[in-house]
């Protein structure tokens, strides 16, 4: 249908007419983007001033004037409305009758709107008196009525602004800051708002209103394509889901790639980042510009009585070789040449990420249009000024920033491609990959004090998850690529090996510590093995602390730094030439042997708990989202059930398993029977600890069958809280081959939720296996958990029967 067919609808219908040429148009009109916005905001135009029409008569000086986003003519399907009824103040009865004859018709056909009436000089006052308000007349359109009050306005509104910008663009500042705090910043949230969080289309409007000023103004390179993508995303947004909502929630985010003609959620989502990012960048270095203006203005008139009216010079102090600071920002030399000095880039940054600086806008753009490649291998220089880049902290982050907004990062680095604005659809992960790999060079600065090759750290921290870019294991694919660029960046085939070692096992440690038994010499070998030497464990052991710190706060407490610490001990110890030994039986303690002799006389399960195993709140940090737990004691006559039974009073109580060890007890002589202890160390989940005496009543009530484990789990599984429409992908059950010299280790890879652990120990039980210890670890929604396992001989299950158990147990994970 053209556009003229579906005005003339709306003309001919009235409000009817109009609702109906609106849902052709979003439905089956013009394209979707800037042509469609500026299509419904037409259509509405043409139907609001015949409402006007009727309504006004004979009444002179009133106008209706579009003002916000409706004013910029940019409708989303769902947008409000924001429309002012401008008068005179002449007939304020004539004048309230036209406002309903205005609202009502857009309330009726269930059109958000944001209305108001009044004469220009309550509008100044009232914008005087509210940013906010400010802000949407400066985008104020006329629609129908007196073309003149509807330019005196805009002409005064604008004057308004530009005389008062000094105290009110602050203002603005500080609330674009308060909305980023609030909202977060749009470029790395997995379900983003794309009006409020930073680098949204309220900065994009902000910077409109900078522009407005006439004190400074944006960077224009890209800035209106990021808006126009935004918009766009809103528009499929709006159409998806039927509301007028600007949160791109992961349950929406398939549909709205498929109606915006994307290959997936992902390529969307990378979009979205990538002109988010533009506008955040470009509101870096506008605020910037405004508030050295400001100092300036500021500043100048004194200056200029101390000169005697001469104008001052900007003062220029030396940083590195061809590289300055002035006025606050690190800028280029007068005779520095980028066609002639392929490293300035690397050292310009390096010296303003060491001075705490930012890159000016012009020095980035110089630099990219005329630098010159540097040759490969990378000169030294280059090489040493990429290190201290990386190894200057939190400056660094606003630095890489700058690079990257001019393309300067892509034309050091090619691979980086593949990972900016990549997103990580991991609750775990806070940061896309590419600025995760920069956080975690920052981390690993904090720790260039404890390794003897700091450079190997920085560079490793850089790359350590470059593969994230390619199809499968990340580690492998990033092992290649970091063999790749270490190369290219110049360094000697020693630490290339190295370097390419650190990638491809940075998640070696993490994952040994938590997952495996490290009292087995097949463990600890395994790992010395990977490694090969105490100097590359010492960066590997940074390294993981580093990129586990820089993850999130999931990803790292004091529970987790112990048992990488004592893995990295143990390895040390082989690499030093220590052959591990066979773990012999611990002996019981006295606690045990009290408990499983009093398990032995009364026939039934007898526990402690241990509180005082729980460091003091003051002795952990602040942040530590992970508290090491305390410690459970349970001693039980041998007999089958006891894991799962274990497990699902746990679960029911909403206590969390941080580790689990269950194994036969020998009694002392003279004592008849047989005691299963397991020795866990659990957390609560809410609130408080249950008491000792209230888990022994259920654990003997599970034992005996008389407790509905599976019932009061199922009741507890319905009400647990999940994402309406987000579907977990399947679990997965694997056999960690050679983990073990004794027991089989069967890995279980599933969303976390109330009773797992209970219905993984029913499934091992019913296969008839013992389960000698088990090793937990929850990362966000997803828990990845290792039995070591027996058959019933007390040997490892052979291959066809550890096959067997995978699928069966995958299937009741399913189920």
């Amino acid at each position: 249908m053209t556009g003229t067919n579906v005005h003339k609808d709306a003309e001919d219908s009235g409000p009817s007419g109009y609702a109906a040429a609106r849902l052709r148009l979003l439905t089956e009109g013009v394209r979707s983007g800037p042509p469609r916005r500026a299509a419904l905001a037409e259509l509405t135009d043409e139907w609001l001033a015949g409402l006007f029409a009727a309504g006004a008569e004979d009444l002179k000086g009133v106008s209706l004037v579009a003002v916000g986003g409706y004013g910029r003519g940019e409708l989303s399907p769902r947008s409000d409305l924001d429309l002012l009824l401008l008068h005179d103040g002449a007939d304020g009865k004539a004048v309230a009758a036209l406002a309903d004859r205005l609202w009502y018709p857009v309330w009726d056909l269930g059109l958000a709107l944001d209305h108001s009436v009044r004469t220009p000089a309550e509008a100044r006052r009232t914008a005087g008196e509210d940013l906010k308000v400010q802000l949407g007349l400066l985008d104020a359109r006329h629609l129908a009525g007196d073309l003149g009050l509807t330019a005196g306005l805009r002409t005064s509104v604008l004057a308004d602004w530009r005389n008062q910008a000094p105290k009110r663009l602050p203002e603005l500042q500080e609330l674009c800051a308060e909305r980023a705090e609030r909202q977060g910043e749009l470029q790395y949230l997995l379900e983003p708002d794309l009006k409020e969080a930073r680098g949204g289309l309220r900065d994009a409007t902000a910077l409109r209103a900078v522009a407005a000023s006439w004190l400074a103004d944006a960077p224009r390179e890209g800035l209106d394509d990021a808006r126009r993508r935004l918009l766009d995303v809103r528009d499929a947004l709006h159409l998806a889901t039927g509301r007028a909502t600007d949160r791109l929630a992961l349950q929406e985010q398939d549909q709205v790639a498929a109606e915006l003609g994307l290959l997936d959620a992902d390529t969307l989502l990378r979009q979205v980042y990538e002109a988010a990012r533009v506008i955040s960048y470009a509101s870096d270095v506008t605020w910037r510009e405004v508030g050295r203006v400001l100092r300036s203005r500021a500043v100048r008139p004194r200056l200029r009585a101390m000169l005697g009216g001469g104008k001052p010079v900007a003062e220029r102090s030396p940083l590195a070789e061809g590289v300055v600071e002035q006025d606050g920002e690190v800028v280029l030399a007068r005779a520095a040449r980028p066609e002639r000095d392929p490293v300035l880039p690397l050292r310009a940054a390096a010296a303003a990420a060491q001075a705490g600086l930012p890159l000016s806008l012009h020095a980035v753009r110089r630099l990219a249009a005329t630098v010159r490649p540097l040759p490969t291998p990378w000169p030294a220089e280059a090489r040493e000024q990429l290190v201290t880049l990386l190894g200057s902290g939190r400056p660094t982050v606003e630095v890489w920033e700058a690079l990257e907004a001019e393309g300067l990062i892509t034309q050091l680095l090619p691979d980086w491609e593949r990972v900016r604005c990549r997103p990580q659809r991991n609750a775990v992960h806070i940061w896309t990959v590419d600025r995760h790999l920069i956080e975690t060079a920052v981390r690993a600065s904090e720790f260039t004090r404890r390794v003897s090759r700091p450079d190997l750290l920085l560079v490793a921290a850089l790359l350590h998850d470059i593969g994230k870019g390619w199809p499968g294991d990340h580690s492998v694919a990033g092992e290649i690529i970091a063999k790749d660029v270490a190369a290219r960046v110049g360094f000697d085939r020693a630490d290339v090996t190295v370097l390419s070692c650190l990638v491809r096992h940075h998640l070696l440690l993490i994952e040994t510590a938590t997952r495996r038994d490290l009292e087995d010499p097949a463990t600890v070998r395994s790992v010395a093995d990977a490694v090969g030497s105490q100097s590359t464990l010492e960066l590997l052991h940074a390294l993981t602390e580093a990129d586990a710190l820089a993850t999130g706060p999931a990803a790292w407490s004091s529970w987790r730094g112990s048992l990488v610490a004592d893995l990295v001990k143990r390895v040390a110890a082989v690499l030093a030439g220590d052959e591990p030994e066979e773990p012999a039986a611990a002996a019981p303690t006295a606690e045990q042997e009290r408990l499983a002799i009093e398990a032995i006389a009364t026939g039934s399960p007898v526990l402690s708990l241990h509180a005082q195993t729980e460091p003091p709140a003051e002795d952990r940090p602040a942040d530590d989202p992970e508290p090491l737990g305390v410690e459970l004691l349970i001693a039980v006559p041998d007999q089958a059930g006891v894991l799962p039974a274990v497990a699902g009073v746990l679960a029911v109580h909403r206590l969390t398993v941080r580790t689990a060890e269950l194994r036969a007890l020998e009694l002392p002589a003279g004592v008849e029977g047989s005691v299963l202890l397991l020795n866990w160390r659990v957390a609560a989940e809410y609130g408080s600890l249950p008491q000792a005496a209230r888990l022994r009543a259920d654990l003997v009530r599970a034992l005996d069958g008389s407790l509905d484990i599976g019932g009061r789990l199922a009741e507890r599984d319905a009400a647990y809280p999940r994402r309406r429409g987000v579907v977990a992908p399947p679990s997965r059950v694997t056999v960690a081959s050679a983990a073990s010299r004794h027991a089989t280790v069967i890995e279980v890879r599933a969303q976390d939720a109330p009773g797992l652990l209970f219905r993984i120990g029913q499934a091992l039980e019913d296969e008839g296996l013992h389960v000698r210890s088990m090793h937990v670890s929850t990362l966000g929604a997803n828990a990845v958990d290792a039995f070591y396992v027996t058959g019933a001989d007390g040997a490892p299950l052979p291959a066809d029967e550890a096959a067997s158990v995978t699928r069966k147990l995958e299937e009741t994970l399913r189920a």
